[in-house]
């Protein structure tokens, strides 16, 4: 894919921004194109980040589970793994996109670009893996793994292994709903999408026989308070 030279500009702003320079500029590119735009520009044969999300989804699992074994070393394989899906959700990597303002540079369709796709937390996370991807390919395992303790220890790793960063949507809706209403709030499983190692779920929030709101995340208590914050984000009592 032929880079313009404005495109270019933005690309080599980013570097500077997250302090790596790739070897191959078309990955860190690649790495910023949502599905939307590679969809409306078909001509120019654009590939998606979505191969790379893909990839950087590994590579954050691993880099993850090596930093929390090496941390809590008095943590069990059961408590490690909890720890480690509260880092690894969809608002977490959220954070750390913004931390380095990577929507900016993304590339959306006309319809993801007019809905606040730039802002919205699973196009951020998603391109956050993408990137995270196109550096592990690019400079290797070390440099992934340099950079996303740089951008994402201090303010998320850190910060959700105390407990302090996490938001519970869940519990804040239940608040919220109690002073309206009495009716309970059940959670339901709408449907499940992709292979078993890289699964999304997709749920509803219910509340006296009606869907009040959807949420979609890797594993069911992530839809849960995805699904939960949506439900706060129309009510008006959250902004993104």
């Amino acid at each position: 894919m032929k880079i313009s030279s404005g495109r270019m500009q933005c690309l080599k702003e980013i570097q500077s921004q997250i302090n790596y320079f790739f070897k191959d500029t078309n990955l860190l590119n690649t790495s910023l194109i949502h599905s939307s735009y590679a969809n409306e520009n078909k001509k120019y044969n654009n590939e998606s980040n979505e191969r790379l999300e893909f990839l950087g989804d590994v590579v954050i699992d691993l880099v993850v589970s090596e930093y929390l074994y090496k941390r809590f070393t008095e943590f069990p394989e059961g408590e490690l793994t909890k720890r480690r899906a509260s880092v690894v959700c969809e608002s977490s990597l959220a954070f750390a996109a913004r931390k380095i303002n990577i929507g900016k540079y993304l590339l959306l369709g006309k319809g993801e670009e007019n809905t606040g796709g730039r802002h919205r937390d699973s196009i951020l996370a998603d391109a956050f893996e993408a990137l995270l991807g196109a550096i592990y390919i690019d400079g290797g395992l070390k440099s992934a793994e340099d950079f996303l303790l740089e951008h994402f220890e201090q303010e998320v790793i850190y910060a959700l292994s105390k407990g302090s960063l996490f938001i519970d949507y869940k519990t804040e809706l239940q608040e919220v709903l109690q002073k309206r209403t009495k009716s309970k709030i059940n959670y339901q499983v709408e449907k499940e999408v992709g292979p078993d190692h890289r699964k999304k779920f997709y749920m509803n929030v219910i509340v006296e026989n009606k869907v009040i709101g959807k949420g979609m995340g890797r594993n069911k208590k992530e839809a849960e308070q995805n699904a939960a914050k949506q439900v706060l984000l129309k009510m008006g009592e959250r902004s993104e």
